[in-house]
């Protein structure tokens, strides 16, 4: 919560950051990290990375405070594991997490930790070309206009749509209080590589959580091409949708949010049986996909839907052979009014 004159700002957050392979950018991740006054700790974990710079970048950005600590995994276990053995080693009430690839806009803790009616609290984000993520123009200040998500917009905002790849309502970092994850035993599902971050917010909405929403703008995210969110794997979508039926067959949930539930199961058990498909045919070839394809006729509509999306995005994307893409403006996750200059 903003300070008064005088008072001196709690330290009571502690950023998690798991990297792997990211000598490149944690430096600027810790950096923006370390100039927030809020934060009282950053644990750093590097998963398994297959270099010595990692590391060495991490602990190169400590500003000897006694801040930062570094633990480095021997073998890469995904984020989900990387984050809870963060979360074991740290202190602080309050957890953020920040992906290595991002950064923290000046100010963020001290706009958006404010009140007591919240256990899970995110702000806007802006997505940021990582060519110009060098050389960000100057953020708007939005008015906060605070709304509260419940399981069903949360789990809903979770499912794509036509022309995206994927519900926006899932880049939200919220900033967990520890003792709401602590009261309910919650942590990362390690099994999960894709989705973690969705499987444990549901599970704390649907055992209580209320997750705020702010439009100030905290967060910036960079987009490039490679990431590590678009290179899942074909089980790493089955964990997923059996993750949502582990949530079903242990929560007791509402008629309308059960509905949602099970929809976000479906959606991403079509995915998987897609992804299936066309794994199953580049390694047996089309015949015999097609004919293991028979045997599950559950799995036809979302494998014939899926290909005529697919090739109707191609076709809506063909054309002559374009140059190097344009480097894309910055663009906020949520729409927000501006504060008005007096």
């Amino acid at each position: 919560m903003p300070s008064r004159p005088n008072e001196p700002i709690a330290a009571d957050v502690c950023v998690v950051i798991a990297a792997m392979n990211a000598a490149a950018t944690i430096g600027r991740a810790v950096s923006s990290a370390l100039n927030e006054p809020r934060v009282k700790e950053i644990v750093i974990v590097d998963d398994g990375s297959r270099d010595d710079a990692t590391i060495g970048a991490a602990q190169a950005g400590d500003d000897d405070t006694g801040r930062v600590s570094v633990i480095r995994l021997d073998e890469n276990r995904g984020p989900a594991h990387a984050r809870n053995v963060a979360i074991a080693r740290s202190k602080a009430p309050f957890l953020a997490i920040l992906d290595a690839d991002d950064f923290f806009i000046a100010g963020r803790f001290d706009e958006m930790l404010d009140g007591e009616d919240w256990d899970f609290v995110a702000d806007n984000i802006v997505f940021v070309d990582e060519r110009q993520a060098g050389s960000l123009p100057e953020i708007p200040a939005f008015q906060a206009e605070p709304s509260f998500i419940g399981f069903k917009a949360f789990v809903d905002g979770n499912i794509s749509r036509k022309g995206a790849e994927r519900g926006e309502i899932g880049f939200l970092k919220p900033v967990m209080r520890r003792s709401f994850l602590d009261r309910h035993g919650l942590r990362y599902d390690e099994t999960l590589r894709l989705g973690e971050d969705f499987d444990l917010y549901a599970r704390a909405l649907a055992l209580g959580a209320r997750y705020k929403v702010v439009r100030h703008c905290g967060y910036g995210a960079v987009v490039r091409a490679g990431s590590l969110s678009g290179r899942h794997r074909t089980l790493d979508l089955k964990h997923l949708y059996e993750a949502d039926r582990g949530i079903l067959a242990s929560i007791r949930l509402e008629p309308a949010d059960e509905q949602a539930l099970r929809r976000h199961e479906r959606h991403i058990r079509g995915r998987y049986e897609l992804r299936n498909f066309l794994d199953r045919k580049g390694q047996a070839g089309p015949l015999r996909a097609g004919l293991e394809l028979l045997a599950r006729p559950s799995a036809i509509p979302a494998v014939v839907g899926g290909i005529a999306s697919d090739k109707w995005q191609a076709a809506r994307s063909g054309g002559p052979m374009r140059g190097p893409a344009q480097v894309e403006q910055p663009r906020f996750l949520l729409q927000a009014r501006k504060v008005s200059q007096k």
